[in-house]
């Protein structure tokens, strides 16, 4: 056992350090979130509502898409309403409060939703890709790599 001793400041920068626990009835079924790139492990307090739930939301559309096969992509279920479905092609976030998704609905109908943080509820689904020929777009993963360039 190792007695480590902090600094207050050291003690107070840790306690808003980001963390994440997921327990699954069957880990197999459902990978957790394990992997939070070196940009999201700052300190809360040093970002706005928005980006922090922008950076988190990448994360988790990251690891959904990588359960997929080839033959689904990513999309989001709207969440208390009869809104439908929309195809994730596009992610963003206006400061302080604002996150926004772009992509298609299930008509191909170009679709944005614009969300207050404080009202953010999304679910994620798998479409089966909608365009049969060509490769499943991954978003996640291009988000991903823009949230670790910086």
């Amino acid at each position: 056992m190792t007695d480590e001793i902090s600094t207050s400041a050291e003690a107070l920068e840790a306690a808003v350090l980001p963390c994440v626990h997921e327990v699954h009835a069957d880990p197999e079924a459902c990978a957790p979130l394990t992997k939070v790139p070196e940009a999201v492990n700052q300190p809360v307090e040093s970002k706005s509502a928005s980006r922090w739930a922008y950076e988190r939301l990448i994360l988790y559309i990251r690891n959904f898409e990588e359960q997929l096969d080839a033959e689904h992509e990513v999309a989001m279920g709207f969440v208390g309403g009869e809104a439908g479905v929309l195809r994730i092609e596009g992610l963003g976030y206006f400061d302080p409060d604002i996150i926004t998704f772009y992509g298609t609905d299930q008509m191909g109908s170009r679709t944005q939703l614009v969300q207050h943080v404080s009202q953010l509820n999304v679910m994620l689904r798998a479409l089966p890709k909608s365009n049969g020929s060509a490769p499943a777009k991954r978003i996640g993963f291009r988000l991903a790599t823009d949230l670790e360039q910086g």
